[in-house]
């Protein structure tokens, strides 16, 4: 029979015992305690569905088996996915590189049952290893190894999320006393001594000592002849396989011990009668790279997980280190940072958004700083031909070639896996650039632009199409005909002939008044219509007018990210290797995967620089638009030449911040002093000043929006007076075509000479119809109706004499 104990070392041993059978018992009594529930009460707390569980050792397998036993009926949906023996650091971080490659984002809980040495090289090794993820790791350490206060060291490289025990309270007085006692003590002559902490290890060990001496302390008390009780019988440890030797006071001293009660290193110390520890505590801590380690729970056997105020420390804003001078990395990107024009040394070499920021936090933080320029002058990608897998500003602060970047460097999801950001002190997305279309002026008939040319249309067939109702109805209506008397005869007729609706819609249109007005219902409901028709429109007309005739428009072919898309012939493309173009790769929005689709099917549309992209959309004729950060496409739409535009709205929103390598002691301090300079206004001073102030393309956007009326904006409507002379001539041609006519028709009916009736006409348009001889001519003649009906110039119901 096989059974797990405890030596005072508070390592787990293996023994093998009598059978029970025998009339035997196990005499093993535990220092360390059984603490399984723990584990199994963190992983609830967190709500992890699963875990990855390493150990080093046969003990770390049989923990497995009761954590496995334990938390399978009460956690639904839970899984140990992947249980793994490691025998060395190398060999776990080789198998997480593993799990690593097949999947990089997934978030990874790892429950760490190893040695306190070997989770120490595990932790640094993983925080060195540039390859590996950060923030997607949680680390359990299952054994008591937050006591040896390791983890100083895995801060310097920042960056996992560590979780542990600990058994020691270094808050009781006797464990003050004891550490005070211990620091005090010469290594050489007592090995671990002179630190201000004690290992669980060593604690364990000091408590069972304690332990065994007060047990026998009490047999001596009880046992009248001390010595005689103990060499009673020897047991040697030499004794062959297979034989069971017992010590007859063994089981008194085991019954004695189990009954000792006192305070150790390791908290409260008392046993069950099957030898295990009860009535005990541990201390939950959490490491993180932002503080010291922090206690976020107790969890006792009694009572469980219970959870305390977490109480993290941060460095006051004026305090650090003022002798140490930080090296600031940055890159040359208009107008965040330029080099003066000038001979300027150190930090006066340079001028901008992020010099001027980087002067900002300095005084507030009371700290001196170098700024230098990236030396491969990127922003930062996967390159893994890079020492630490990173290129430009990522890189160097990865390889801790600087302490700070203050670029327009975007927050992204990879970037933060390898180093911090603080708040962002600009917030920006990708946004459209394009050429700015050529200022189109009014042309000659600009005064038809307030109508399309589909309005304009429609208005031609609803002139024609009205105008043949009114003839229409007229025609039907018994109350648009009149009689016509004469002294010859009687006649019927319809002043709304189709060339009279026709000069009645056109009059009404152009809002002017005729002669004839509809005298039926049916016909006026008509006209009505028409005229409520005209006043909308000619009141539209008028009021867009003046705009269209006064202020000189833009065409823009394409207005937003769906025009874009949309179309082909418009090319469009993004920074190689930058955020925007990772914002593409990575979207899961249709028709940003569209759009990522024809960029990567021409691969030209990619540039190297943002200087290429913009020259290209300059120079391309409005036949190519460049995708790139609106921070930076508004301070070109500002300066000269001012021939680039900004369409659309953002297609994302991201974010600047201020980045430091992982684990740096400065990014919480940067954090409140970006805060501090947000609340102030001072980030929107600065905004303004080298967005704006400097702006060389004010004098356009202060122009007055609309202008004078110039001769080429009305000149259309010159040309059509101006057409008058050949319109007098072809009138003049028709009216002697029509007296002509009408005096050979008179002629005719008269029966007179074709001259006569001439003349009888000329002198009618001379006189306008009176008599020059007071009415008295020697030849007399009656117009008959059907002259009257025709128009003639005869009226109805008169006699004329010529």
């Amino acid at each position: 029979m096989f059974a797990v104990a405890a030596l005072p070392t508070g390592g787990f041993s293996v023994l093998q015992v009598p059978n029970p059978s025998s009339g035997l018992m196990d005499y093993a009594t535990s220092m360390r305690p059984d603490y399984h529930r723990a584990i199994i009460d963190l992983i609830i707390h967190y709500r992890w569905d699963h875990i990855i569980y390493l150990y080093d050792s046969h003990d770390g397998l049989l923990r497995l088996q009761e954590i496995f036993q334990s938390i399978k009926p009460t956690q639904v949906g839970f899984e140990i996915r992947v249980v793994r023996r490691v025998h060395s650091p190398q060999d776990a971080l080789g198998f997480l590189r593993e799990l690593e490659k097949n999947n990089r984002w997934a978030r990874k809980y790892v429950v760490l049952d190893c040695s306190s040495d070997m989770a120490k090289d595990l932790i640094i090794g993983h925080v060195r290893d540039i390859q590996m993820g950060r923030r997607n790791y949680h680390y359990l350490l299952s054994g008591l190894v937050m006591d040896e206060r390791w983890e100083e060291n895995v801060k310097e490289f920042g960056a996992v999320n560590i979780t542990g025990f600990r058994i020691v309270d270094t808050s009781r007085p006797f464990v003050k006393d004891f550490i005070r006692t211990w620091a005090n003590l010469d290594p050489k002559v007592f090995p671990g001594a002179g630190n201000n902490y004690v290992s669980a290890q060593s604690a364990l060990i000091y408590d069972g000592v304690r332990v065994v001496a007060e047990a026998f302390t009490r047999v001596q008390r009880k046992v009248e002849n001390f010595s005689e009780f103990l060499s009673s019988q020897r047991i040697t440890c030499d004794a062959h396989e297979g034989d069971q030797a017992t010590w007859e006071n063994g089981e008194k001293v085991v019954r004695i011990l189990r009954k000792v009660e006192l305070e150790g290193l390791t908290g409260n110390i008392s046993f069950t009668d099957e030898g295990k520890r009860k009535d005990y505590s541990l201390d939950v801590v959490e490491m993180t790279f932002n503080s010291e380690t922090v206690k976020i729970g107790t969890w006792s056997d009694s009572h469980g997980f219970e959870t305390v105020p977490v109480k993290y420390t941060r460095l006051a804003s004026g305090r650090g280190p003022g002798n140490k001078t930080y090296i600031v990395t940055s890159i040359l990107e208009k107008p965040l940072l330029m080099v003066r024009e000038g001979n300027y040394s150190g930090n006066d070499r340079f001028e901008g958004y992020a010099k001027d920021l980087a002067d900002l936090i300095s005084e507030y933080l009371n700290i001196n700083y170098t700024l230098q320029l990236v030396k491969d002058n990127n922003y930062g990608a996967l390159d893994e031909t890079q020492e630490g897998g990173w290129d430009g500003m990522v890189g160097e602060l990865v390889r801790r070639e600087a302490d700070i970047a203050i670029a327009p460097l975007t927050i992204t999801s990879s970037r933060e896996r390898v180093i911090d950001f603080t708040k962002p002190f600009m917030t920006l997305g990708i946004s459209i650039m394009i050429k700015k279309p050529v200022q189109q002026k009014p042309g000659v008939f600009s005064f038809m632009s307030p109508l399309s040319e589909e309005i304009w249309m429609c208005v031609v067939f609803a002139y024609v199409g009205v105008s043949i109702v009114l003839f229409l109805v007229s025609r039907f209506s018994p109350y648009e005909w009149k009689v016509i008397e004469t002294y010859t005869k009687s006649s019927i007729t319809n002043d709304f002939t189709i060339c009279n609706s026709l000069w009645f819609t056109l009059g009404a249109f152009m809002q002017q008044g005729i002669d004839l007005c509809p005298r039926s219902l049916s016909g006026r409901i008509v006209g009505s219509v028409w005229w409520f028709f005209t006043l909308i429109l000619i009141s539209s007309y008028t009021a867009n007018l003046a705009a269209f005739l006064t202020v000189e428009r833009m065409v823009t072919p394409i207005k937003s990210v769906d025009d874009l898309a949309r179309q082909t012939e418009v090319e469009y493309g993004t920074l190689n290797g930058g955020s925007s173009k990772e914002f593409f790769e990575r979207s899961k929005i249709s028709i940003y995967n569209r759009m990522w689709e024809f960029m990567t099917s021409r691969k030209h549309v990619f540039t190297q620089s943002y200087e290429e992209g913009i020259e290209r959309v300059r120079t391309s004729k409005g036949k190519y638009a460049f995708l790139l950060e609106s921070v930076k496409n508004d301070y070109i739409n500002e300066q000269l030449p001012c021939d680039t535009m900004k369409i659309g709205q953002n297609l994302n929103s991201n974010g600047y911040g201020v980045a430091t390598p992982m684990g740096s002691p400065l990014k919480e301090r940067l954090n409140l002093a970006i805060l501090s300079l947000k609340e102030d206004g001072d980030l929107a001073r600065l905004k303004n000043r080298w967005w704006f102030e400097y702006s060389a393309c004010d004098k356009n956007k202060q122009e007055t929006q609309t202008n004078a009326l110039t001769l080429s904006n009305v000149a259309g409507i010159f040309y059509i007076p101006a057409t008058g002379s050949l319109k007098c001539k072809v009138s003049l041609i028709v009216a002697l075509i029509e007296f002509c006519y009408k005096s050979k028709m008179d002629a005719a009916r008269a029966k007179l000479s074709l001259s006569d009736a001439m003349k009888a006409k000329a002198r009618m348009s001379i006189t306008g119809g009176k008599d020059l001889d007071n009415g008295r001519v020697s030849t007399q003649f009656y117009a008959p109706a059907s002259q009257i009906l025709d128009g003639d110039i005869l009226h109805a119901n008169t006699h004329t004499q010529v």
